[in-house]
């Protein structure tokens, strides 16, 4: 634990000396987020199963905290080819998603941002569906039906807010 400049100790942990590796500055909202148990349990399930490469869409990624932090994850467990896209219809978010991911390159990690309409581009995802797909609100409480359909036939994995996930309505 270091010290803080008054003396006491700081919950904060820098890098170890010499070291270039920047902990993720998001990765404390990323942890929190209710999906984070099942996104790091799909990976792990991915890799136990052999698995070298992984794509994860995230369907709805605002500034792209969650995205990242999963990329990141899937690299420290050993994936070695791993793509990421992320999808909102925020440009002022998509470009702070841009800008964290520019901070934290690893030449296994291919991740893009877009502003996009979230329909058009899962449709366009549902050519090659991701391993996983990140969305918010894909049950009936969405309103949505081609919204939701379009979300599960882009990734074979779909998880959402809800309990569901992964699994069609």
């Amino acid at each position: 634990m270091s010290r803080a400049p008054h003396g006491k100790p700081s919950a904060h942990r820098s890098a170890a000396p010499g070291s270039t590796h920047r902990p993720l500055a998001a990765s404390r909202t990323a942890i929190h987020d209710p999906r984070w148990p099942r996104i790091s349990a799909a990976l792990s399930n991915l890799r136990d199963r052999g698995r070298h490469a992984v794509r994860i869409v995230d369907s709805d990624c605002g500034a792209g905290s969650l995205l990242l932090h999963a990329l990141h994850h899937a690299r420290m467990l050993g994936f070695t080819a791993i793509e990421g896209r992320g999808i909102d219809g925020s440009p002022a978010l998509i470009g702070h998603a841009r800008a964290a991911a520019a901070r934290q390159p690893d030449p296994a990690i291919g991740v893009t941002f877009e502003c996009a309409d979230m329909l058009a581009a899962l449709r366009d995802e549902a050519d090659l569906p991701a391993d996983i797909l990140l969305c918010q609100e894909t049950g009936p409480k969405s309103g949505r039906p081609d919204l939701r359909d379009a979300v599960f036939a882009a990734g074979d994995r779909v998880i959402d807010d809800a309990a569901n996930d992964g699994v069609a309505p």
